[in-house]
């Protein structure tokens, strides 16, 4: 049976020969590779320091620490995003305090954000959602005015600028992630983003089981860490696909001006909304079904898909409707309108580099034909 995934990752030989080259060597983790790897991301990026870690969960929770956020402090972000996002806040038993989203951009909404300011408010953590950048002009205004915290939640963003800017260099700090259905992958991993120096040496040395930053005793813990670190195969694999990044990007936007052509015209659905001021390095092909599509019809579409081969898949479901938080916090439907509203009407297409237009032409037609079952 024909059968089109929802991502897949673009490993060639190089990346290949990368980590069998790591395997030969007797330095597993801890060695050039991921200083090397760091090195790459920040200088693309345009930040003067970055840690690699084991995932972008990891990263999120490292800057939360770093900055100091404890239990009873308020970080306002989205109820639109994976769940990581607001996650990492609970982790340091502080609360995460929802805004809604964006209609046309699925990002939090700013305009929003200012009613959300109590004395217990510490940052905001946004999110380029999908790899489209959020308003960081507004969100540094917000930030300065009432000196919280700026977190960028870039973990779908590699690649994507906001005014000629790259995501990632937004706020306090800023993470990356690199799961194998992001723009470049190490399996598993993610990265710090900062120009704090503070940041920095905090999230490196508790990535690192609380080690001094600079060398110390092996078995001296300066400071409560975690085993957070990315091994040096990881970060071979990571390298590669930094000196692939161009090709990689062309690739991503080639596929995603063909679906744009090619479902403009279908009046039952929204395409991604375009800003003249974003560069965007998509993370997934997401459209917005009409009205009437929503919610089971949606679900109908997504299981008819399937059994004609092609992998499709809702993207997100409300964090604020998650058992986990409804138990928690006692959070309802209706509680933020417009992330409901989008997550019942949003469809994730098959999206990764190598996706050829007749797979597209596939995916779109039977895609018009499902609508109408």
């Amino acid at each position: 049976m024909y059968k089109i995934p929802l991502c897949k990752p673009d490993i060639t030989t190089k990346e290949k020969k990368a980590i069998k080259e790591v395997l030969k060597s007797s330095q597993l983790s801890l060695g050039r590779k991921r200083v090397e790897f760091e090195n790459l991301v920040a200088r693309f990026v345009g930040v003067r320091y970055a840690v690699a870690v084991n995932s972008g969960t990891s990263a999120l929770h490292l800057i939360i620490r770093a900055l100091g956020i404890k239990e009873k402090d308020e970080v306002i972000t989205t109820p639109f995003s994976f769940v990581a996002s607001s996650n990492c806040i609970l982790y340091e038993r502080a609360q995460p305090v929802f805004v809604d989203i964006d209609e046309k951009t699925f990002n939090i909404d700013v305009s929003k954000i200012e009613k959300k300011i109590t004395k217990k408010t510490k940052a905001i953590l946004a999110v380029d959602v999908f790899g489209r950048p959020a308003d960081w002009d507004k969100l540094n205004k917000i930030a300065k005015k009432y000196k919280l915290f700026l977190i960028e939640d870039s973990a779908e963003a590699l690649g994507s600028e906001y005014k000629g800017k790259k995501c990632g260099s937004f706020g306090d700090a800023a993470v990356f992630a690199f799961y194998p259905n992001k723009q470049i992958t190490t399996g598993e991993g993610g990265m710090v983003l900062t120009n704090n120096k503070k940041i920095y040496e905090l999230s490196k040395s508790m990535a690192n089981q609380g080690r001094k930053v600079e060398k110390g005793k092996w078995l001296e813990h300066i400071m409560l860490g975690y085993n957070y670190r990315l091994d040096e195969m990881s970060c071979a694999l990571g390298i590669s696909q930094m000196k692939r990044i161009k090709e990689i990007l062309e690739k991503r936007a080639a596929v995603f001006n063909l679906y744009n052509e090619k479902l403009r015209s279908v009046k039952e659905l929204e395409i991604p909304y375009l800003s003249f001021y974003d560069k965007i390095s998509w993370f997934v092909y997401v459209i917005k079904l009409a009205k009437s599509f929503a919610g089971k019809k949606r679900d109908k579409i997504i299981k008819e898909m399937e059994k004609r081969g092609i992998e499709c898949r809702n993207y997100f479901q409300p964090i604020h409707l998650q058992p986990f938080y409804k138990e928690k916090f006692g959070y309802k439907e209706g509680d933020f309108k417009v992330t409901e509203n989008v997550s019942q009407r949003t469809l994730a297409l098959p999206f990764y580099n190598d996706l050829k237009e007749k797979e597209i032409n596939f995916i779109v037609e039977n895609l018009k034909q499902c609508l109408f079952l």
